[in-house]
Order: C-alpha cells, then structure tokens, then sequence
C-alpha cells in the first residue's frame, strides 16, 4: 500500500478531490493507493514521516525538509485530462521509485 498525503489550504475541498482522484487514477493504473487530506497548516514532520509521497496544491513552505517525493497535485482540480494527466505520470513514477 502507497500512502499519500493530499493537502490544500483549508484541508476541506481541493484536497479531498485530488484525495479522490488519485486514489481512483492510481487504482485504475493498478496500485494501490491510499490517501489522507490535511490543512497545509497542521503538516509536521511526525505526521509527513507516516507517508510515502506528498501532494499538495502546491509546494508550501512548511519549516523543514520534506524528506518524500512531492508532486504538486493542482492541476487534477481542473479536471481537464491534459492538465492532469502529467500530474498523474508523474505520482506514477515517484511511486515506482518507491520499490514498494
């Protein structure tokens, strides 16, 4: 299981969509996938250290490295396949890097 963690600003709306929406692209590609979603503001390294990849709206700056592949997971709230399409090549290649 790859464990994913989906942020945005208020951790209510765009991250429970790209939640979604990389579980599902992520199934359909066949792995499996499960992801959380979360307010940028109460990231810490404790909570960032329990996951695999981190996938914001876009790169904040939390206060410490993050020490997971970070792939800004935006463009999946447009819905637009060309938009999103390389957000999802790239989650698939950082979780082919994971050896898992």
């Amino acid at each position: 299981m790859i464990n994913v963690l989906a942020a945005c600003g208020a951790g209510v709306n765009s991250s429970h969509q790209i939640k979604s929406a990389i579980e599902e692209e992520m199934s359909n590609r066949g792995y499996q996938v499960q992801a959380d979603a979360v307010m940028i503001k109460d990231i810490t390294e404790e909570l960032i250290s329990k996951y695999d990849i981190f996938t914001p709206i876009s790169t904040p700056d939390v206060g410490f490295k993050i020490n997971i592949p970070i792939v800004e997971a935006g463009p999946i709230l447009y819905r637009i396949p060309a938009m999103s399409r390389p957000v999802f090549d790239n989650l698939e290649e950082a979780i082919k890097g994971l050896n898992k």
